[in-house]
């Protein structure tokens, strides 16, 4: 049996979003070393703010100011910190709720080490030397050592939240966040097949016993009706072109110009369409059922791009079961 694969895999994009009035004026106030909430028609203040009550689903505009000084609810020790986390030593998780508030907000805890972190200590907001307004304003919390007599009998502070316009100026109205996913992907015994098959130029699926549909590329079992499937087959290499779409935005990192296409690809003896960019032929002139053929690179185990062959068009009773 052939050696398995596994290669390290990361999927990355930037996450953009709008603001409303709400995140807007908590994120422009963490710029500003103000720490806001939104207090609920029945006196609850909710930090982080959110615009919907999260009881009563009610809209929350209320905006009102809390003390950058809190109480630990809950923690975690995190001993091994990964890329882009607050701190680069280790540190601990915490729930921390701000004076006025009556919810924790999510953060860092700088200490030394898990003996001297412990629910309901005090602690204060440690800023961020330059702000952009976002969350990471607040670089972590700190241990804060304040006098007994300020604080109040259950939480560890009387103070009260001050109302607040939440004006500030130059606003932030929206935020970019860097989603990342690293893992170790390994495509199992038929897609190991696959692959290797691909890398002398052949596409290999598997049959169903039962059903008898050819899917490729194969998955181990048949999606239909659950069976392992373990005779392979040889597809292709020609297909037909049975949907697609055309791309108008230039992926980072992915040297084609745009506007090209991405199709699905029914290959010649196999049920199942895969996908594939269509090259050689202007992108406006692509169509369902177009016959199609691989284009492959000097060293490369995959072809690059699929391009008309030049046969006439496949009937649509052909390919539409593959739609």
């Amino acid at each position: 049996m052939p050696e398995v694969l596994k290669a390290p895999l990361v999927v990355e994009f930037p996450f953009t979003r709008s603001l409303g009035p709400v995140q807007s004026a908590f994120l422009t106030g963490l710029r500003e070393r103000v720490v806001l909430g939104v207090r609920t028609s029945d006196g609850r203040t909710l930090v982080p703010p959110v615009e919907y009550d999260p009881v009563t689903a009610e809209e929350i505009r209320d905006l009102v100011e809390v003390a950058p000084t809190g109480t630990v609810t809950t923690w975690a020790w995190n001993h091994a910190p990964r890329r882009d986390q607050p701190l680069d030593t280790p540190f601990a998780w915490a729930l921390v709720r701000l004076d006025g508030a009556d919810t924790a907000l999510l953060h860092a805890l700088d200490a030394p080490g898990p003996d001297a972190v412990h629910t309901g200590m005090r602690v204060r907001v440690r800023w961020a030397g330059e702000r952009t307004g976002a969350i990471t304003d607040i670089a972590c919390f700190e241990p804060y050592d304040d006098a007994p007599e300020d604080h109040g009998p259950d939480d560890g502070s009387s103070a009260q939240p001050v109302r607040h316009t939440g004006r500030f100026e130059d606003p932030i109205t929206g935020i970019v966040a860097a989603a990342r996913l690293d893992y170790t992907y390994s495509p199992g015994r038929a897609q190991t097949a696959y692959i290797n098959a691909l890398a002398e130029r052949r596409n290999v699926g598997e049959r169903c016993p039962s059903c008898r549909k050819v899917y490729v590329p194969p998955r181990g079992a048949c999606p239909t009706c659950g069976v392992a499937t373990l005779e392979q087959v040889e597809v292709g290499p020609s297909g037909t072109v049975t949907t697609f779409c055309i791309v108008n935005i230039k992926a980072k990192n992915l040297d084609i110009e745009v506007p090209y296409v991405y199709a699905h690809i029914a290959l010649d003896g196999a049920d199942l369409a895969l996908h594939a960019r269509i090259g050689g032929i202007p992108y406006d002139q692509v169509r369902m059922g177009l016959r199609v053929g691989p284009v492959w690179t000097q060293g490369s185990r995959f072809p690059d791009h699929y391009r008309p062959t030049g046969e006439p068009d496949a009937d649509y009773d052909t390919y539409r079961e593959l739609l």
